[in-house]
Parts: C-alpha cells; sequence; structure tokens
C-alpha cells in the first residue's frame, strides 16, 4: 500500500523529469510513426496523466496554468508553469485547451489557472 502512495505523491522534481522525457519520446514517435501510431498516442496520453498528477498535486504553490499566447501551434496551449525552477525547467511543457478541459473540472481549471 505505501508503494502506491508513493506513486501517487512522487516529488515535484521527480514529476517533471519524467513528463519532459516522456514529451521527448512523443515527439520523437510522432515524428517516426505518426501521430495516431500507438506509441504515440500512449507517450501523449502518459504526458497528460503526469501532468494533470503535477497539477492536482503541486498547484497552485509550485506550479500553475496559464495561457501561452506565445506558442506557435495550431491550436490555444496552456503552459505548465514552476513558481521556482527545476534544475534548468522553468515549465513542465504544455498542455493543449481542448485536453485541459477533458481531463480537468471546471473547478480544478479556475484552481490551477494564473492569468
Amino acid at each position: 500500500m505505501s508503494n502506491i502512495r508513493e506513486l501517487l505523491n512522487s516529488p515535484i522534481e521527480q514529476l517533471v523529469r519524467e513528463i519532459k522525457a516522456i514529451n521527448h519520446a512523443w515527439k520523437s514517435a510522432s515524428e517516426l510513426f505518426g501521430e495516431d501510431f500507438s506509441l504515440s498516442t500512449s507517450a501523449r496520453d502518459l504526458k497528460t496523466c503526469l501532468q494533470v498528477c503535477l497539477l492536482q498535486s503541486y498547484a497552485p504553490t509550485q506550479v500553475y496554468l496559464t495561457l501561452d499566447k506565445e506558442a506557435n501551434a495550431s491550436e490555444p496551449l496552456y503552459g505548465l508553469v514552476l513558481r521556482e525552477p527545476i534544475g534548468n525547467w522553468h515549465d513542465a511543457e504544455h498542455l493543449p485547451v481542448r485536453r485541459a478541459k477533458e481531463v480537468l473540472t471546471e473547478q480544478e481549471l479556475q484552481q490551477f489557472l494564473e492569468e
């Protein structure tokens, strides 16, 4: 039982490191095999799950969502911004607004968002 609790309460540094690694794997798989390939979609979904875990565990005190107005993307994106850098990282990648609305409640979105 304590192993499950540890997984659910991962340190912020570990979650950010995993999000960064999975994001890289997702982008590589998408480029090599296409966005709809099973490895690509699995990596994308795992990244989203880790981002939700990060937000639910550490927002708004250590991380928050903000609309990234400078991102050059085909759809609006939220940035997961770290209040204090972890190593050289200042964020935990992007989460499409569309996807955030699918996986977070309206109450969570309001709690995690910062203008």
